[in-house]
């Protein structure tokens, strides 16, 4: 599981049938030296994920990746890449 900031969503012109209702959202990872700087910035290389949560441009997020990512849709096979798992509210980084 990894951290990462909301910078965008996704609108898809023919939708997967398996993502109807879903959102797909911009996540760009952050980085450990942005974390402890506390400055709200990602830092990795943006990519897509599927959002059940609802987290809003400018959150942090936790999400998963790989057949992790998977996991929701079970038993259902669904290409999905990313996951947002979680919204983090607050982060407690100790030096």
């Amino acid at each position: 599981m990894r951290l990462g900031i909301v910078c965008g969503h996704v609108t898809l012109n023919l939708a997967v049938a398996a993502f109807r209702g879903k959102r797909l959202v911009v996540l760009e990872p952050v980085t450990m030296e942005n974390l402890r700087a506390g400055n709200g910035l990602g830092g990795g290389k943006s990519l897509v994920a599927v959002d059940e949560l609802g987290a809003a441009c400018g959150q942090m997020v936790a999400f998963t990746e790989g057949r992790e990512a998977s996991n929701p849709f079970w038993p259902d096979p669904v290409p999905v890449d990313a996951y947002c798992s979680l919204i983090i509210d607050a982060i407690d980084i100790k030096p």
